[in-house]
């Protein structure tokens, strides 16, 4: 859950969860120098059901994963869980290892949903077009240029990406009795995205159901070349990752 969180990546001052699972490292490992490495960075009050960190440990061995995986949990915030442990050989890096990452995206719209909602749920009080959002999702698939679709770059950033799948479906991922009755999902898979691309290209969709963009203009901000940049990016609170794969 990283709705209480700024992110994974340590910043001073600011709770993350690579501040977290550090700090509990240090609990369960005293006297040990290690470090840690994750698959990737998530902004603040992203979620994540299947994130995935490498931990390099000197000068000592793990001999009981269970063990200490148990002792990891205990020690942990109630609202981060570690669900395995595997061992990897030198030649694994988890940030050069190819992979295929899937977000989702929930939401809702058409009325104010209930409190407790806020932490998985995106709410747009709005009514929505969801079935031109679908079709606007499709859109998406394929190799473009996303350059409309983040902020702040750095020079060395490669804009061409590619999305294996992009569709709006209803939300069968997360239920609850406060949920409403009525919610939905935008799934994006690809091997990696740049930073806030995956709500951005939902901020567009936002726009396109509310009728105040068209399906046009999201096939135009997908080609190279085109100066201008999604007004919206949707609220961190209704995105999560996934599934993080690695390939073989």
């Amino acid at each position: 859950m990283g709705f209480r969180y700024s992110g994974w990546q340590k910043q001073p001052g600011q709770k993350t969860i690579e501040s977290m699972l550090v700090k509990t490292l240090k609990f369960v490992l005293p006297n040990t120098k290690f470090k840690v490495l994750g698959a990737g960075r998530t902004d603040s009050k992203v979620s994540a059901l299947d994130a995935k960190f490498e931990l390099f440990i000197e000068e000592k061995t793990i001999n009981d994963f269970k063990k200490f995986l148990d002792e990891f949990n205990k020690n942990l915030p109630p609202d981060i869980k570690a669900l395995d442990i595997i061992e990897v050989d030198a030649r694994f890096n988890i940030i050069q290892s190819s992979k295929s990452k899937e977000y989702v995206y929930l939401f809702a719209h058409g009325q104010k949903n209930h409190p407790f909602c806020a932490p998985f749920l995106a709410n747009i009080i709005e009514e929505l077009d969801i079935e031109l959002m679908k079709k606007g999702a499709k859109l998406f698939i394929g190799n473009h240029n996303f350059r409309a679709y983040t902020a702040r770059p750095q020079e060395n950033t490669t804009f061409d990406r590619i999305v294996t799948n992009c569709e709006i479906t209803e939300n069968t991922l997360l239920k609850a009795n406060f949920f409403p009755e009525k919610s939905y999902a935008l799934y994006v898979e690809g091997e990696g995205f740049i930073r806030y691309q995956v709500r951005m290209i939902m901020g567009a969709l936002i726009l396109l159901g509310k009728g105040e963009l068209t399906l046009e203009a999201i096939k135009e901000s997908l080609q190279e070349g085109y100066n201008d940049q999604i007004s919206y990016v949707a609220p961190g609170s209704g995105l999560l990752l996934n599934k993080l794969e690695f390939k073989k």
